[in-house]
């Protein structure tokens, strides 16, 4: 075995290999050459070169979003370090665990004017679940702070940062380890938790009529299947769920603003709830979140084992534990609340999928329908990952195939690394990945193309409305110069060079019949990754989803 003859380096490798930390993402450097050469050549590690290191972040997202365990980015020193921060907050908001290791110069060669030298240590300190700034020479206290920095990760599921301090020679190996770390090992509890005092939330639950149960981004396939009909089955419940809830029942409402953009005041009234129960991560829809803010629920109940947003100005209490247990044992000392709320809900939400129905019947091709039909589209079981802006939204209004997951950077909600994160998701998942963005969140991270490791079976739907189109939808549009230019950035640009570029088989389409026809190709093509560009006309877009709302009432 070669390992590199700093200490120290020596330590972070042999505490993360024993840790069973195993993908570890490389932007080339020279400063973090002892770490790049004793990852690289051990073989209990899977290592990745990725030069940006902005993707490079995104990707290792990616990967740990879909094994469920920490993935390790590696890095030079200086503005390197920087270009981790987007990952790094969205790792922290959706709950992600990062390990970010940093090479840096030794404490006595900061601020004096030498070359590549920022201030690294704690510069991740408002995102960040723990630090470690470590000391140039291998030790025991440093040993301990390693050790910390990856449980913490793993516990409180979250980015941590480890700053390295290194000297010259970088570069000198050895085959033999000069140093024996100590493996420090952190006591968690996952047994199962019973709501405490729950007399007092048992009694406000019974006599509750109207309730209301929304989710946010959630894993697949965790809520148990009994608890889902239990809320599904009480009259007194509504539950509320979005393409990344991955929660999924007949009785349960999947897409939010098509239910209420239409209501007035008397229907606002009506529904709002005494009880208000989230779990899950960030909530897209806007109108909901306007909506429970203006109309506060009595009760606001989060659950979550970790942290609890006070999203509506409402929250009334903070469960810390899991929802199977959370529910488990309420439903057990609960029955059923005689009500109309969820079969008066439900009624109006029905009569607006028929109109739904009814309308992308008669739309003309648009982005709207392309989402139709490219959702329709996908392969059961496959994973879906959605960039943000308006193709989240969009998402949500249309129906998705329950066997799908459904995945998306709601943590930030930025455009910055969808598709390197969806990359990052592909390599980390063997399931067939369908990755659909919008032109500028394409166009913002076209070196998540830069990537060797990308899967002959991914593929990429890329919506191209020539602009931001999401600035269309919000209120303030007019068409002017200043709003063309900063806020839609208008351009014509396509991706067909960049997939020459980067091998991927180039589809295009204009129209519905050269889309169907576009992702049969697609989807018959494994050879080699594909992108599918949908051209949809800039003017129409926003008319035809505002006219959308209006033919639901």
């Amino acid at each position: 075995m070669i390992y590199p003859k700093i200490a120290l380096a020596q330590s972070i490798i042999e505490i993360l290999s024993a840790k069973g930390i195993v993908n570890i993402i490389i932007s080339p450097g020279s400063r973090n050459a002892p770490l790049t050469i004793g990852f690289a050549q051990n073989p209990n590690f899977k290592c990745y070169s990725i030069a940006d290191e902005r993707c490079a972040a995104f990707f290792a997202l990616g990967i740990a979003q879909q094994t469920k365990q920490p993935t390790a980015v590696v890095c030079t020193s200086g503005s390197a370090l920087l270009n981790y921060y987007p990952a790094f907050a969205e790792a922290f908001y959706s709950q992600i665990p990062l390990i970010v290791i940093s090479a840096d110069r030794p404490q006595s060669k900061i601020d004096i004017g030498d070359g590549q030298t920022i201030r690294q240590e704690n510069v991740f300190l408002n995102h960040s679940v723990f630090n470690a700034n470590l000391t140039e020479e291998a030790s025991e206290e440093n040993d301990l702070k390693i050790n910390q920095a990856i449980e913490t990760a793993i516990l409180k599921k979250g980015p941590v940062h480890i700053n390295v301090p290194f000297e010259e020679p970088l570069y000198e190996t050895t085959e033999e380890l000069s140093i024996q770390p100590i493996i420090a090992k952190f006591i968690s509890d996952n047994s199962p938790k019973t709501i405490e005092n729950s007399e007092e939330f048992v009694s406000i639950w019974k006599k509750a009529k109207r309730k209301l149960v929304l989710v946010g981004v959630n894993e697949a396939n965790t809520i148990e299947k009994e608890i889902i009909e239990n809320l599904a089955s009480d009259p007194s419940i509504v539950v509320l769920t979005e393409t990344t809830s991955n929660l999924h029942h007949p009785n349960f409402i999947n897409s939010i603003d098509t239910l209420i953009t239409p209501f007035d005041d008397s229907d606002f009234e009506a529904f709002n709830p005494e009880v208000l129960i989230t779990f899950g991560g960030m909530v897209v829809s806007k109108r909901i979140k306007a909506f429970l803010r203006k109309y506060k629920p009595e009760h606001h109940w989060h659950i979550d084992t970790l942290r609890a947003y006070d999203t509506f100005g409402a929250l009334t209490q903070h469960f810390e534990m899991q929802p199977n247990d959370f529910f488990k044992d309420l439903l057990l000392k609960t029955s059923f609340t005689e009500s109309d709320y969820f079969e008066s809900i439900n009624s109006v939400y029905k009569e607006r999928l028929e109109k739904r129905k009814e309308y992308l019947k008669e739309i003309t091709f648009s982005d709207f329908k392309v989402f139709e039909k490219v959702i329709e589209s996908l392969p059961k079981n496959s994973q879906l990952q959605i960039s943000n802006s308006s193709a989240i939204r969009y998402a949500q209004l249309i129906d998705i195939d329950e066997s799908i997951e459904v995945f998306c950077n709601r943590g930030t909600s930025g455009i910055d690394g969808s598709t390197s994160t969806a990359i990052g998701a592909a390599v980390g998942n063997s399931k067939q990945n369908v990755f659909i963005t919008g032109d500028i969140g394409f166009l913002y991270d076209s070196n998540a193309l830069w990537n060797a490791y990308i899967p002959k079976n991914f593929k990429i739907i890329l919506v191209n409305n020539g602009g931001g189109g999401i600035f269309r939808i919000l209120p303030g549009h007019q068409e002017k110069p200043v709003f063309n230019t900063y806020f839609e950035t208008s351009h014509h640009l396509t991706a067909e060079h960049l997939s020459k570029m980067y091998d991927f088989n180039y589809v295009k389409a204009s129209d519905v019949k050269s889309l169907e026809d576009g992702i049969k190709e697609m989807y018959q093509n494994d050879d080699n990754p594909v992108i599918l560009e949908v051209f949809t006309p800039t003017f129409e877009n926003d008319k035809i989803l505002k006219q959308y709302f209006k033919e639901l009432v």
